[in-house]
């Protein structure tokens, strides 16, 4: 058989976003090289996190939860990052959200061991992984369901494991995404859920109310959820003495804490918030989320200074080939660019005096190639071919998947370490 090469390199070698690294080099020890971002000793385009920026953030929603009295189960499909899945549970997190099974098995890899699927658990390779996974019993899964069909193969599927899965009834709107729309669907639903008492556990109710855009839609949607889950549990349906009540994306949690907090369902209630974006934020759509709730949530305004960007691409000006037009070496092979383009925000020049400037409001990103993006700027601007470019991002879930690892980064753009992605 042919020896493949390839695998005899450290993972790291083989990833874009590092500088030059001696043989054996591992992500564990890329603190200890004394790269800086500003002295050119990391290949650019790179991603890198702020460290101090994300501890923030950290310490800012643990203390929004603690305010409530809810739980956080961050959305771990936002990094994939084993590291940083760490650090939020260090940090407060109940447990971790995923959207998958190989997720879930990752993470599972990396030291999780309290899991929420925020989707149905479809397809019986999918259903191995999690029937495997609850061998162990330090592991604790629950998924999502909406459709007696798929309730039925999973209660087959477990009670022929031998195992029950634990589950929550998944609500939606209208012209939504998933979850249950009608009185029918969930009384078909509940019939399935008797059929298989041996193997279906029901613990809770869930919704997504990001699909949703209105915030008197949203709040009528959770208050909807909220009478179906009291119903359900004066009928007896929930098999757990807590019932498990969980709903928020990045952007609404603070609509869904204060919909959730207080409510009497006759029994324990365990409220869980799933925002991920959180830990580094962004300069776009959840800045924008951000201004909306400092505005209108007294908690919120109570806390000082809110959430942080911390998520930022560093890349090199590529060309000037005309006035007035910068291409900088960062393209859509390294940006999320479905919320918005990159924006230009820090501007160094290699041996100048630091701090980075400020970029003027006028650099602008106007359209990105796969490795190139085209940025608008003064004809007379001072910029040269060379120069370093830092932008922020909006949506960073689109940004972390482009990555195999990000560098962490002191406030002066000192490498103190890395953080590996399992995209």
């Amino acid at each position: 058989m042919t020896e493949n090469k390839f695998q005899e390199q450290p993972l790291n070698l083989l990833s874009k976003g590092l500088g030059e690294v001696p043989d054996g080099f591992q992500a564990g020890g890329v603190g200890q090289l004394g790269w800086s971002i500003l002295d050119e000793d990391v290949s650019l385009p790179v991603a890198v996190l702020r460290q101090s920026r994300m501890l923030h953030n950290l310490r800012w929603m643990q203390q929004f939860i603690q305010r409530y009295g809810v739980q956080l189960a961050p959305h771990g499909k936002t990094t994939m990052s084993p590291a940083l899945f760490r650090m939020q549970l260090e940090h407060g997190a109940w447990g971790i959200t995923l959207a998958t099974a190989p997720q879930t098995q990752a993470a599972y890899a990396g030291g999780v061991r309290r899991v929420l699927m925020a989707n149905q658990l479809v397809g019986k390779a999918n259903m191995a992984i999690i029937a495997r996974l609850q061998r162990d019993p330090s592991f604790s899964f629950c998924c999502l369901v909406d459709s007696a069909d798929n309730l039925d193969d999973l209660g087959r599927y477990f009670a022929e494991a031998g195992q029950r899965l634990r589950v929550l009834i998944e609500y939606g709107a209208t012209g939504g995404r998933t979850g249950l729309r009608t009185p029918q669907q969930e009384a078909a639903l509940i019939e399935a859920i008797t059929r298989w008492p041996q193997s279906i556990r029901l613990v809770g109710t869930e919704l997504y109310e990001g699909v949703l855009q209105n915030e008197t839609a949203i709040r009528a949607l959770l208050r909807h959820v909220l009478e179906r889950t009291r119903a359900l549990a004066d009928a007896g349906h929930f098999q757990e003495p807590e019932i498990l009540l969980s709903g928020a994306g990045s952007a609404w949690f603070d609509v869904v804490a204060e919909e959730f907090t207080g409510q009497d369902l006759g029994k324990p209630l365990q409220i869980i918030l799933r925002p991920g974006c959180y830990l580094t934020h962004d300069a776009g759509i959840y800045r924008e989320a951000e201004q909306r709730f400092l505005a209108s949530n007294p908690v919120a305004r109570e806390m000082g200074q809110s959430l942080l960007p911390a998520l930022q691409l560093w890349a090199n000006v590529q060309s000037l080939p005309e006035p007035g037009l910068a291409i900088v070496a960062l393209g859509k092979r390294d940006a999320a660019f479905d919320a918005g383009l990159p924006i230009p925000a820090l501007h160094h020049r290699p041996g100048a005096q630091r701090p980075p400037r400020s970029v003027p409001e006028d650099w602008r990103l106007t359209r990105m190639m796969d490795q190139h993006a085209f940025m608008t700027l003064p004809g007379n601007a001072d910029v040269r071919v060379g120069d370093l470019l830092a932008f922020e991002i909006s949506h960073p879930c689109l940004t972390f998947d482009k990555w195999r690892q990000l560098l962490l980064v002191d406030d002066e753009y000192r490498v103190t370490g890395a953080v590996e992605t399992l995209f």
